[in-house]
This record gives C-alpha cells, sequence and structure tokens, in this order.
C-alpha cells in the first residue's frame, strides 16, 4: 500500500516521538512537536505509539491514497478533507483507494499528524524514523515531502474494502480520542523555575509571569522566538554552555526570550529562566506565530502529578483502541 504526494505543504515531514541517546553527537532528539497528538494518532489505527507519521503544517499538502487504508488525523484543525468531504479529526477513518485528501481551510492549531494503519516502510537513522532536516537524514532522504514522493506502508491482513459502505469514499469508525483538557486554555503556559531564575531582578521576575508575549514570525522547529517587555539580569555574567532540552526557555541577550522546541540545539550558554512542563508543551507546539503567551509557574510535583495522569489516559485510550480494532475486525 503507498500514497503518493500530488502536491507537497508547507513543510510536511516523516517524524516519530525522537531520536534519543546521540546529543553527546551534537545530533538533538527532534520528532513531533505535539507528541500527544502523534501518539492518539497511531493509537487510534492500531499502531505502536513510535510509529512514524506524517506531521503536516498549512497549507497543507494533496495525498492521494493509491490503496484503501485506515487513517487518523490528529492535533490541528485544517478542515482535512476526501474528494470535497470534510473528514472528522481524532477518529480513525477508513479511506477508499485513488481518494485525495486535502487541507483547505486552518481552523485551529499549527500542526497536524496523519497515521495510516501498519506505518511506513522507510529506514531508521540513529534508531529513529525522525527527519532531520539539519543533517538530511532520516524520514523521506532528510527532506521534506515533494510531489512525486510516493511512501509505501507496511502491509495487513485487514479487509478495509469491507469496511466501506457502497459509493462512499471513507467510513469513521465508531471510536475516538477525547482532546479536550490537552488544549484548554491555549495560550496559558505552565513553568517550573529554571537553573538561573533567581538571576533575574525583581522586576522582571514580575514581568515574566504578569505579561503576555507574542511569538515572533521567525519562530520554527527549532524555537519560539518570544517579543514582549525585555528582562533583565540582576548583573551581567558569563555561563558555560550546558545542556538544554524542549521547553527550555532561554534569556537572549537583548531582553527578549526564546522557547527551545523539538529541533532544539543539544546545549545552550544563555541564562535558562524556565522550562515548560511536559504536559503544556502539546498546547505549546499548537501555538501559532502572533498568537501570545501568558506563562504561570508551577511545583514540579504539580507538574509531575500531571504528566503521570497523562501517561494513565493514554494507557486507557491506548488498550481501549486495540480492543475497538480487534472486535472489527474479528
Amino acid at each position: 500500500m503507498s500514497i503518493s504526494v500530488i502536491k507537497p505543504g508547507l513543510l510536511d515531514t516523516i517524524q516519530d516521538l525522537g531520536r534519543y541517546g546521540y546529543s553527546h553527537w551534537g545530533i538533538n532528539a527532534g520528532g513531533v512537536m505535539d507528541r500527544f497528538a502523534a501518539s492518539v494518532a497511531n493509537m487510534l489505527v492500531g499502531n505502536c505509539v513510535d510509529e512514524p507519521v506524517l506531521e503536516v503544517h498549512f497549507p497543507g499538502p494533496q495525498i492521494l491514497f493509491e490503496q484503501n487504508a485506515l487513517i487518523a488525523i490528529t492535533g490541528a484543525d485544517f478542515s482535512a478533507s476526501l474528494n470535497e468531504e470534510l473528514l472528522p479529526l481524532w477518529k480513525p477513518v477508513v479511506v477508499r483507494k485513488n481518494t485525495v485528501l486535502h487541507f483547505p481551510k486552518l481552523n485551529f492549531g499549527a500542526r497536524c499528524y496523519i497515521s495510516v494503519h501498519g506505518g511506513p516502510c522507510i529506514d531508521k537513522w540513529l534508531g529513529s524514523y525522525s527527519t532531520n532536516l539539519k543533517a538530511a537524514a532520516g524520514g523521506k532522504d532528510g527532506r521534506p515531502l515533494r510531489k512525486g514522493d510516493e511512501i509505501h506502508f507496511k502491509e495487513n491482513s485487514i479487509y478495509f474494502a469491507g469496511l466501506l459502505h457502497d459509493d462512499a469514499n471513507f467510513r469513521a469508525l465508531p471510536w475516538k480520542a477525547d482532546n479536550n483538557k490537552i488544549y484548554h486554555h491555549p495560550h496559558e503556559i505552565s513553568v517550573i523555575p529554571g537553573k538561573e531564575w533567581e538571576e533575574l531582578d525583581a522586576s522582571s521576575q514580575d514581568n515574566f509571569l504578569d505579561n503576555n508575549f507574542m511569538i515572533h514570525p521567525s519562530s520554527d522547529r527549532m524555537g519560539y522566538q518570544l517579543k514582549g517587555t525585555p528582562l533583565n539580569l540582576k548583573k551581567p555574567f558569563e555561563l558555560i554552555s550546558s545542556g538544554v532540552n524542549f521547553g527550555t526557555i532561554q534569556l537572549l541577550p537583548d531582553g527578549q526570550l526564546i522557547i527551545l522546541m523539538a529541533d532544539h540545539q543539544t546545549t545552550g550558554g544563555y541564562p535558562r529562566i524556565a522550562h515548560v512542563i511536559s504536559s503544556h508543551l502539546p498546547k505549546l507546539a499548537q501555538l501559532r506565530p502572533s498568537d501570545c503567551v501568558k506563562f504561570k509557574v508551577t511545583s514540579i510535583r504539580a507538574a509531575e502529578d500531571l504528566l503521570i495522569a497523562r501517561q494513565k489516559e493514554l494507557q486507557v485510550l491506548h488498550r481501549a483502541c486495540t480492543d475497538h480494532l480487534n472486535a472489527l475486525v474479528c
């Protein structure tokens, strides 16, 4: 089974949950920006959570399904349509061969994820399928998808044609993931104080928590540059470069901030004033240029409790999706 790219989008890449264990070589983890949406997309179609998916930005691509397939689309809402018929999001959908998926309208979010039952047949690079654009490795030849690209998917034993009604282009299966809590209050981002938080002067600490910051248009998968009231240190000092992570918030020399995202560098020498909690990275990943961010400090214990609760919910969802799919096939 394969899909063909009729028209590429702004930035369509193959990503999984990341490439870990190579930071000492200067190779970042990369992977999807919204781990929650990508994981759920795989769960809905019966894949392992770390199967590669397509990460799509708006304007999105036009994709031809050359065979019947079971897919799920999660994350941002780009009005996903199959032959002009609107597709449901956060649900498994059986699509008929020779139909075209496209994304005509932006409604919400910055990135959506497309999973296909079975997962793509591509090679790993350093233990991951993710596209590393800087290294030109992983994914589809280390680059975004182009017109004419074909992606082949693993064989499966499910007879998808038998799940389609006569003359219907698709059929949505009767289970759905609940994403309401994940993106609730999308502009409110919780953080824990960073190593250099106390190096900010008192007024800057207040400004960080009281003011909104706008995401600059030059932001990308490497980092979100923020524009707002400049922040100041109590006194200038120099740092030895040290490890940074997805969600680290650094103070730049001009007093502005940058939030490191999935394609961040492995080390940095700017003050690390805060870190976005793991459970809020998905909604941060769905913010777009010119959106505003409001920060709120929380405790490590609260952040851990929220993350553990999220993981438990995902485990329940994964088991439920697997049981539903098995029952349907049987």
